[in-house]
């Protein structure tokens, strides 16, 4: 099985991203609007349009409010096993990591996964910096 490990250093802090990444249904308005185009829920799955056009079912496993990690698996034709995990760590007052991990098989789509995480990623960081600071100054 593959396995996909991101840290991702936020400008802003560990409590304003772990709030938008707790919000499970928002992830096109509040953590990767560039990335993700939609989000609809459907009881504990959601479904997400994503900028190139496909669509995933994730389905939340855990949401910790105490670890600042929540953990979803995705569920589809092309994916034998998806399941992933985002964890918030603080580093300081206004800033924080994101340890982003997503296991997955076949081992071929790892590749494809790991790009798409690398610009969820980069989004992730944007959105999550530019709101902290319009929060700031407001």
């Amino acid at each position: 099985m593959a396995s996909i490990h991101k840290s991702i250093p936020i400008d802003a802090p560990a409590d304003h991203v772990w709030d938008a990444l707790r919000d499970f249904g928002a992830l096109h308005t509040r953590l990767v609007p560039s990335f993700v185009t939609d989000t609809r829920l459907d009881g504990d799955v959601r479904i997400v349009t994503f900028g190139n056009g496909t669509v995933a079912r994730e389905t939340l496993v855990d949401c910790d409010d105490a670890r600042q990690r929540l953990v979803y698996a995705i569920t589809s034709e092309r994916l034998k096993q998806h399941s992933a995990s985002v964890q918030v760590f603080a580093e300081g007052d206004n800033r924080c990591r994101v340890a982003w991990i997503a296991d997955v098989l076949p081992n071929e789509i790892a590749p494809y996964m790991d790009a798409q995480m690398d610009l969820g990623a980069a989004a992730m960081q944007t959105t999550l910096a530019t709101s902290a600071k319009a929060k700031t100054a407001a």
